[in-house]
């Protein structure tokens, strides 16, 4: 066995707490995307347009808001999820572990600089549209809300989310085909980077639910994965 292979193979002892750290919260980040999954299942369809945004979170607030709040926790569960990940595999390829958690980090700053915090305003704003007592009033929430509603519905935000966190997990996945992880874990990340990146390029070419679908439910999959696999490394 050469040097690589025993570095790939070796738990570091002096990182075990963040093995800990990164698999508790790869488990929590699924169980929080099932509760995610759970709350969109009566909403249904995203709406389009500022107004039926506004009215669909008006209609459901206490929805709304876990769905947004428990989202903003995935984001920053991811954090810990990353770093752990290029603490047990650097020893195989650091510099490919640098691109891919600088690729996460990126998914992980766009989404809540952007993404979220475009729900958020909408959220804020169906709740004054839902007081106000005339059409005129409303007219004036309605106006607000094109901006954050077309920001959303933009092919661009699902583009640069889903690109950024698929290339990260498909350069996880390759590295991970050598060293602590086992194989299963190792092409299942590839299997749902490639199926993100397809989900991506199909985009500009007409309807890509059914992918995409399946992209995030194996991410939430490849994710809690990886989390047990932590915790089993921080017990070594």
């Amino acid at each position: 066995m050469n040097s690589q292979n025993r570095l790939g193979n070796a738990v570091d002892p002096e990182g075990k707490w963040l093995y800990r750290v990164g698999g508790i919260s790869a488990l929590v980040f699924g169980l929080a995307y099932i509760a995610i999954i759970a709350l969109f299942v009566p909403i249904g369809a995203p709406p389009r347009g500022a107004e039926a945004w506004l009215t669909s979170m008006a209609g459901n607030t206490t929805t709304w808001g876990a769905i947004i709040d428990l989202s903003v926790v995935t984001d920053f569960l991811l954090v810990p999820i990353s770093v752990s990940l290029y603490l047990a595999l650097k020893g195989i390829n650091r510099n490919a572990m640098l691109i891919a958690t600088a690729f996460v980090g990126l998914f992980v700053f766009l989404d809540l600089s952007i993404t979220w915090t475009n729900y958020a305003a909408l959220f804020a704003l169906s709740g004054s549209y839902a007081a106000v007592a005339n059409d005129a009033q409303r007219v004036v929430f309605v106006t607000a809300a094109q901006v954050p509603s077309t920001i959303i519905e933009s092919n661009l935000i699902f583009v640069y989310n889903t690109l950024t966190l698929s290339i990260g997990i498909l350069i996880i996945g390759f590295v991970m085909r050598r060293g602590i992880f086992n194989k299963s874990a190792a092409y299942l990340g590839i299997v749902t980077g490639i199926l993100g990146i397809v989900a991506v390029a199909g985009s500009y070419f007409g309807s890509t639910v059914i992918v995409t679908i399946l992209a995030s439910t194996l991410t939430m999959v490849w994710v809690m994965v990886v989390g047990y696999k932590l915790i089993r490394l921080s017990q070594q």
